[in-house]
């Protein structure tokens, strides 16, 4: 029991992340256009719509354990172009910070391929495509 229970926080953290990263990017799309913009991406406002949609998606998958495994990967493949397109060696010497930002991404890549191994547990619609 302690396992599912475990689990399920941590699915719930996920959803948590997910849904805040689109809420912010829903709140305000311009700000975060213009980031991507500064970052040397063309067609922002697109791409913010699109991340914000994206990680809706991956939180409710997250949340409900549909396509869960799925999901882990793809959030994982997002967090890694993430950490290096606006947090990558270019702007370690501009600030040293950024790489740390580089680096927390790696962890949370590592709790996502294990989330994408180990499934969902308990408590979760059982929709997969990988198993």
């Amino acid at each position: 029991m302690s396992r599912a229970i475990a689990i399920l926080i941590a699915r719930i953290i996920f959803s948590f992340i997910f849904f805040m990263a689109a809420g912010f990017k829903f709140a305000d799309i311009g700000a975060t256009a213009a980031y991507i913009t500064a970052a040397g991406f063309p067609a922002a406002t697109f791409f913010t719509w699109i991340a914000a949609f994206f990680e809706t998606a991956l939180a409710l998958a997250f949340i409900s354990g549909a396509f869960f495994s799925e999901a882990s990967l793809l959030a994982g493949i997002y967090v890694i172009f993430l950490a290096f397109s606006f947090h990558g060696p270019s702007l370690w010497q501009q600030n040293q910070a950024e790489f740390g930002f580089f680096v927390d991404h790696f962890s949370f890549l590592a709790g996502l391929l294990f989330a994408a191994v180990h499934g969902p547990e308990k408590w979760a619609l059982r929709h997969s495509v990988l198993k």
